[in-house]
């Protein structure tokens, strides 16, 4: 099926994008996305592809909003704290763009989950902390055959990593364990990890809806403090445990 009139309406604006078009607004909303999480980089990664018009979105993100995350996760309220957050990401979303369906699931992604989730997606665009999780989403696409948007912010630098399984090198081609320094709470100001998630969300919808290039097999670096992006490219590692045999 072509698109609406409301849809025409609704995307007027971006569908004027050379090499865009309304083919491309389609694929958009044939598409059903991943994002763990949804918080500071998560929420509005989540936000512009509603936004854009994506089909629908998955929402994977457990436990209850406290009041130290209010200062970056755009998606929660103060009127939500002590609620879940994955509830209160998709009542933000579907009150913006109620034609985009959301589903919310209060977990974070886990070795009991991973698999049935990504299962019920096209692409999944990672924005979660902990490299374990990441890890597991990376294992999961490799496995399954699609795609991954990875996206990851420290500080004031962050990376976005646009991986396709038999293409591109997979996450643990150059993180092959946790790096011994990581832990779960980072220093962080809001505008850095929506500026990662705008270019995680672009990358995205450059890959679903075929407009060129996509950054497949790059690593995007950006350094905020002085407004340096660089392109680092990738290799595949032969003896990498997730890829090697494919």
């Amino acid at each position: 099926m072509g698109l609406s009139e409301q849809d025409r309406a609704l995307y007027a604006w971006q569908l004027d994008v050379p090499g865009f078009g309304e083919a491309a607004q389609e694929k958009l909303r044939n598409t059903t996305a991943l994002v763990s999480r949804v918080g500071g980089l998560g929420g509005p990664l989540a936000f512009q592809l509603a936004a854009a018009g994506i089909g629908k979105l998955v929402l994977a993100h457990g436990g209850e909003l406290k009041p130290a995350d209010l200062n970056r996760q755009i998606l929660m309220r103060h009127a939500c704290l002590g609620q879940e957050r994955a509830a209160c990401a998709r009542e933000t979303l579907q009150a913006f763009n109620p034609h985009v369906e959301v589903e919310a699931i209060p977990e974070n992604i886990n070795p009991a989950n991973a698999a049935a989730i990504i299962e019920k997606v096209d692409i999944v665009f990672d924005a979660a902390p902990l490299f374990e999780e990441r890890f597991l989403m990376n294992r999961e696409c490799v496995r399954q055959g699609k795609p991954m948007i990875d996206c990851a912010m420290y500080n004031m630098e962050g990376q976005v990593i646009p991986i396709i399984p038999g293409q591109t090198a997979c996450l643990q081609c150059f993180y092959p364990e946790v790096p011994p320094h990581w832990k779960r709470r980072f220093p962080v100001i809001g505008a850095v990890s929506a500026l990662v998630a705008n270019i995680g969300a672009l990358e995205g919808i450059k890959l679903i809806s075929g407009l060129s290039p996509v950054h497949a097999g790059q690593i995007i670096y950006l350094d905020t403090m002085n407004l340096d992006v660089r392109k680092i490219h990738t290799q595949r590692n032969p003896d990498c445990p997730v890829c090697c045999d494919l």
